[in-house]
Parts: structure tokens; C-alpha cells; sequence
């Protein structure tokens, strides 16, 4: 059942700090889970969450810092001496324990890993600090469940059971060679229906799934996605077993992309909530709104241009957001589904292929729209010229829009650029302006002008 975050609850708690009743706020949060208190402590006072986040024990606490929003972490960081980080780091898989220490100054980390007890989680978290960031290697923990093809099956379930131990879940035992090179991979099963006096080499899986401990975040992600993996391990370029990579850290990377994606699609520069301040949110919004106002300025430099076309007929003028409308939706339309299509792997074939599919596409879409509008502008003001201008414009305009939406984030994509910023107001711009400029030129020719 979900825990409630309601009011009285809320008010309840803040009382019970304002008493400094410890003893009250421990049981409370006794059967919670972490993540819902991770919630507790974003609806909070700063100095609340300190207060509860000091009270509960490293075991709670550890779990609840991975949860909490960037912002208030940070927050709660600051207030935590290098002593009580450690004690709460201490308790993590040392994925999250680098992910938490990364966030502080280099002069804090460095305190933060000397105050930690457990050496080896310490020379772990060194490991994983010095590996670039959104890599497989940044990503990946150490712990893992690991044996070699020399040992019997009797013998490699004793050594596992300690090793289990420091493990979350048990998704796969990947087999190594004396030179600790990854040369497979069991499952739990496999172990279970062994004979006891059977090799390990005798019954793994030599074929396995890894990634090079510098393969870009997103690419492991389509590979985890692709072969439907709960878990992948990570190797050098020795083929040398580092750590391994679980389903819930990719769907971070994931949820992390289609953010960055969604932003860059509304046009947003850079990473922002809204609670930023407002000089953040302002330079995550000035560059694109700037090429707004540079492509409106755009528009009606192309329009001052056809002035004698709205002197002979001022309809003309009536349907030119009717014209920029539909280029830009149309232009977006075929962005995002190039933009989604790259992200899932899923684009096949030439550019060339797509833009020709692309076109006829459009083309079909632009003639069922296009007879829609002949028919209502003919009926309305009677002229089958302008009904026929305005008509053919606007296939005209559907058709150079999916070809742009179609074309500009294949480009980028192939330059290697992030192509999800064609999405939004850059597709959008460009097509209200070319859309508008072949509007006119269509119109003038049609209506003789």
C-alpha cells in the first residue's frame, strides 16, 4: 500500500520536532520505505529534514539520500560533517556511495573517503570517482558475485555465500580465469543442478553480455534494453572483470536522457527545475526565445517583402497563421519521431530513404489537408484562384516542413550533435519562416500579381 503524505501527517511530524519527541518520529518512520521518506523530506522545513535525517539510523539514512531531489541532497550534505557522510556512505553499494561523494568539493571527498572504515569500499569509491562521467565505468559497482573456472561446484558454493553477502540482489556469478579475465557466466540454477564435483568451466556459459568500462551510459542502456538484461558486467580493454551495471541504475540514465531530451525539445538550454532561481531559469530560456524573436523578425521582413501581394488581395493575409501553423507542427511532428526513432536505435536505412518516405508522406497528408481548405476558402469567398493559391501553398509548405523535421536531426545525429535539440522551437522557427516565404512566392505566381 502507498504511505500517504497527507497534511495532518505532516503537522503531526513538525510537532513532534517542535518536542524534540525522537523516540515518537523513529517509530513512525519504523515500516516506511525509504523512498516515501525521501518524499517526507522534500515537503519538510530544511531544518526538519536535518533533524530527521541525523535521528534515523545509517542503515535508513543511507538509502534515503540516494532518493532525495539534487538540490536538497546538496543541501543536506553541507550540513553533514565529513564524519556522518562517511557513516552514511558506509552503508551504500559503492555505485551510490561514489554518486554521493562526486557531489562534494574535492577537498570534502577526500575527507569523506579517509573517514570511511572499510578500506576496500574507500579504495572502490577512489576507483569509480577516476572514471569520466556518464561512462560505464562511472556508472557500474564493484560489488559482484565472482568465481573461477578452476574451482569445483562444492567448493564455489562455499565461496559464494560471503560474497552474496555484500551483494543487493544476485542477477548472475560471472566467471573468471586466473588472470581475473571474464571468461563467462552462471545463474543460481545452474549451480543448484550441478554435480558437486563438477568444474565450473564444465557448466558456464561461455557466451556473455559486458561493455568496455568506457562505453557511453546511453549505449549500455540500448544494449540492457535490447537484450532485455537485468545486469551486464564491466570489463577493461584486457577483458578484465571491474564491476557490473543493474537494471535500476539504467533506468536513471534513462529517465535522465528523456528529461534532457524533454527540455532541449521546449527549448531549454541546460538542466533546470522550477525551483531554480530566476536567473537560472532565464539563461536556460533566453537562447531559444532569442531565436524566436530572430525568426519572427524573419517573418515580417519576408512579409514587408510582399506588401503589393496584400494590397491586390488582403485575404492573403488572413491565412498566413493558418500557413506558419501548420509548417510547424508539421515540421515537429516528423522531428520528434526522427528524435525518438534515434534514441531507441530503431532508424534503418539512408538518409536519402527517410527523406523520399518522408516526402510522400507528407505529400499525402498535404493533398487531403490542402482539398479541405480549397473547398472552405471557395466557399467562403467565392474565388477559386485564391482557394487554389492558398491550397497549393499549403501542400507546398507540409511537404518542405517534414523534410526539414526529417532531415535536420539525421544531420545532426550523423555530426555526432545531440539531435534532439531540432525538436521545438528550432524546427518550429525555421518552418514558420520558410513556410510563410513559399506561401507568398506560390500566391504571387498563381494570382498573376
Amino acid at each position: 500500500m502507498q504511505f500517504d503524505i497527507s497534511d495532518k501527517f505532516l503537522d503531526n511530524l513538525t510537532e513532534l520536532i517542535a518536542l524534540d519527541k525522537s523516540k515518537e518520529i523513529t517509530s513512525l518512520f519504523a515500516d516506511v520505505h525509504f523512498a516515501d521518506i525521501a518524499e517526507v523530506l522534500d515537503e519538510v522545513d530544511f531544518d526538519e529534514a536535518i533533524y530527521i535525517i541525523k535521528l534515523l539510523d545509517s542503515e535508513k539514512t543511507s538509502e534515503i539520500l540516494t532518493e532525495l531531489d539534487e538540490d536538497i541532497r546538496e543541501k543536506i550534505l553541507e550540513n553533514l560533517s565529513a564524519q556522518e557522510i562517511a557513516d552514511e556512505v558506509g552503508e551504500m553499494d559503492s555505485d551510490d556511495a561514489a554518486d554521493i561523494i562526486g557531489e562534494l568539493s574535492v577537498e570534502r571527498q577526500n575527507r569523506v573517503i579517509s573517514a570511511l572504515e572499510d578500506d576496500e569500499l574507500a579504495a572502490d569509491i577512489k576507483e569509480l570517482l577516476s572514471y569520466d562521467e556518464n561512462t560505464a565505468g562511472a556508472l557500474m559497482a564493484k560489488e559482484l558475485v565472482k568465481v573461477y573456472e578452476t574451482w569445483t561446484v562444492a567448493g564455489c558454493m562455499r565461496r559464494i555465500r560471503g560474497q552474496a553477502k555484500e551483494v543487493t540482489r544476485v542477477h548472475s556469478i560471472y566467471v573468471v580465469d586466473k588472470e581475473e579475465k571474464l571468461v563467462g557466466r552462471l545463474s543460481l540454477k545452474d549451480l543448484i543442478i550441478a554435480k558437486s564435483d563438477q568444474k565450473i568451466s564444465e557448466i558456464a556459459k561461455s557466451k556473455v553480455d559486458a561493455v568496455s568500462v568506457n562505453e557511453d551510459d546511453e549505449e549500455v542502456a540500448k544494449i540492457m534494453a535490447k537484450y532485455d538484461l537485468e545486469a551486464i558486467p564491466v570489463v577493461d580493454d584486457n577483458h578484465i572483470l571491474l564491476g557490473r551495471i543493474t537494471i535500476d541504475d539504467i533506468v536513471d540514465v534513462l529517465k535522465e536522457e528523456a528529461d534532457k531530451d524533454y527540455q532541449m525539445a521546449a527549448g531549454l538550454t541546460q538542466d533546470v527545475d522550477s525551483d531554480d532561481s530566476i536567473l537560472e531559469l532565464t539563461r536556460a530560456r533566453l537562447p531559444w526565445l532569442f531565436l524566436g524573436l530572430v525568426g519572427g523578425i524573419g517573418a515580417f521582413l519576408i512579409m514587408e517583402g510582399f506588401q503589393d501581394v496584400f494590397s491586390t488581395y488582403a485575404a492573403l493575409f488572413f491565412f498566413t497563421p493558418l500557413i506558419a501553423a501548420m509548417a510547424g507542427n508539421v515540421g515537429v511532428q516528423s522531428s520528434a519521431i526522427i528524435v525518438q526513432g534515434l534514441a531507441n536505435n530503431d532508424v534503418k536505412g539512408s538518409i536519402n530513404s527517410r527523406l523520399l518516405k518522408e516526402m510522400f508522406l507528407a505529400l499525402l497528408n498535404g493533398v487531403i489537408l490542402a482539398i479541405c481548405l480549397f473547398i472552405f476558402v471557395w466557399i467562403i469567398k467565392g474565388e477559386v484562384n485564391l482557394a487554389l493559391a492558398v491550397s497549393a501553398s499549403l501542400v507546398a509548405v507540409i511537404v518542405v516542413a517534414g523534410l526539414i523535421g526529417t532531415f535536420v536531426p539525421l544531420f545532426l545525429n550523423k555530426q555526432g550533435i545531440d539531435p534532439a535539440i531540432a525538436t521545438g522551437p528550432f524546427i518550429t522557427t525555421s518552418n514558420d519562416i520558410f513556410g510563410i516565404l513559399i506561401y507568398f512566392m506560390i500566391a504571387k505566381v498563381i494570382l498573376g500579381i
